[in-house]
């Protein structure tokens, strides 16, 4: 098992930045990718952004692309998403997420996500 864990949420101003982080414990071993998902009020959770164990590959939504840099620190078991130029539509709760096998393409999906964590809200005033 994997154990996750998001901070770092929060409210802004547009135009601001923020940072979440994602502390991974357990098996982490096993893990292939992770990656960030978002759920607005009223919507289904969708992807913002992934980066393989390795951290040599990174993937992002076009909503997010330019805007948004996630990076890992494997001696922490940790990723992060900076995000900058916030906008009032990157309002939702932030997921982290982790899965065990799959491929570039599986990065971008939902349902290749083996563990995930409780969420953090981050809203975008403007």
């Amino acid at each position: 098992q994997v154990q996750l864990v998001e901070s770092g949420g929060g409210l802004v101003q547009a135009g601001d930045s923020l940072r979440l982080s994602c502390a991974a414990s357990g098996r982490t071993f096993s893990i292939r990718y992770m990656g960030w998902f978002r759920q607005a009020p009223g919507k289904e959770r969708e992807f913002a952004a992934a980066i393989h164990g390795s951290g040599s590959n990174t993937y992002y939504a076009d909503s997010v692309k330019g805007r948004f840099t996630i990076s890992r620190d494997n001696a922490e078991n940790t990723i992060y998403l900076q995000m900058s130029s916030l906008k009032p539509e990157d309002t939702a709760v932030y997921y982290c997420a982790a899965n065990k096998i799959g491929t570039a393409y599986d990065a971008y999906q939902r349902h290749s996500y083996d563990y995930w964590g409780q969420g953090t809200q981050v809203t975008v005033s403007s």
